[in-house]
């Protein structure tokens, strides 16, 4: 599974010029499930996700969590994060799971989520979303977990 991080002051996803998820200062996790993935992997990097220290302590360090601090969580299905490069000039996604076994992984993530943490917003899964964000730092942390 692959999430890309980004430490925000705030965040949203709009669809058809509706807002659907929100957040203040937190995480945006932008998230991919591959073909391989299972429940326990997606269980795992949320936990990475939720103790991960990004955030800054009285000295300015990165040394607090998105637990620590309080702050929330913005789940954007992104099966793009996929992308195989390599060659040409046109992205392969071969490398994302099918639609229902990445929906399936997103819900349980985003359930979990929800379990563990008290502030979680989310996108729509297969929707075209608008992402909007103000990146605090700049902080962007690419994650992945495998089996």
């Amino acid at each position: 599974m692959i999430a890309l991080l980004q430490r925000v002051g705030e965040a949203r996803v709009d669809i058809a010029g509706e807002t659907v998820g929100r957040i203040g200062p937190g995480l945006l996790v932008l998230l991919c499930a591959e073909p391989t993935d299972t429940e326990a992997v997606g269980s795992r990097l949320l936990a990475k996700v939720l103790k991960l220290r990004v955030f800054a302590d009285e000295q300015g360090k990165m040394n607090r969590s998105v637990q620590d601090v309080g702050g929330g969580l913005l789940i954007v299905s992104q099966f793009t994060l996929a992308a195989d490069t390599r060659s040409g000039t046109r992205p392969g996604f071969s490398g994302a799971a099918a639609p229902a076994l990445g929906e399936a992984l997103y819900d349980r993530f985003v359930a979990e989520a929800r379990a563990a943490h008290p502030v979680v917003a989310t996108g729509r899964f297969g929707a075209d979303m608008q992402v909007h964000m103000v990146n605090d730092g700049p902080v962007t942390i690419p994650l992945r977990m495998t089996a």
